[in-house]
């Protein structure tokens, strides 16, 4: 893509209403993890966007579940390259049979259950402290859309 075909960057506001909805929209995001030893680990998911919140389910004795509950941290990207949203923030363990209502709307929003499944399963709720998002290198400089889990517009 030459300069001439970039299109300019977008206001703060247009990105942030830009970002909600690709998390509203999206389904699958990766999300990485650390191990206690430093190890990094990546992994994509489903996920679900409450308004507030990234949720994720996964098996509670996966090394996705274990780096996030031990850490209680993650970074998350959804998007594509040309399109990006990355999330920092702390990680909630949600039990399976806690909240109904949570269950049922991630179920909707990726088309998986994890309540069917005989293997022990944990929703993993991510809220945002941090979001940057941009779509070319002229977005770069403005790219945090909310520091300290506040929206900067």
């Amino acid at each position: 893509m030459t300069n001439d075909a970039v299109p300019p960057a977008r206001p703060l506001e247009q990105r942030k209403r830009d970002t909600l909805e690709l998390l509203r929209t999206e389904t699958d995001l990766w999300i990485a993890s650390v191990s206690e030893n430093g190890r990094p680990h990546l992994v994509p998911l489903s996920h679900l966007w409450d308004g507030a919140a990234l949720v994720v389910a996964a098996p509670r004795a996966s090394r996705t579940a274990r780096n996030l509950l031990r850490s209680g941290r993650a970074r998350v990207a959804v998007g594509s390259t040309r399109d990006v949203v990355l999330v920092d923030g702390a990680v909630d363990a949600v039990e399976i049979g806690v909240d109904s209502e949570l269950e049922d709307a991630h179920a909707r929003a990726t088309g998986f259950d994890p309540r069917t499944l005989p293997e022990e399963y944990v929703y993993l709720r991510l809220t945002p402290e941090t979001v940057q998002a941009w779509r070319e290198e002229n977005e770069l400089a403005g790219r945090y859309l909310m520091r300290g889990g506040h929206w900067l517009a």
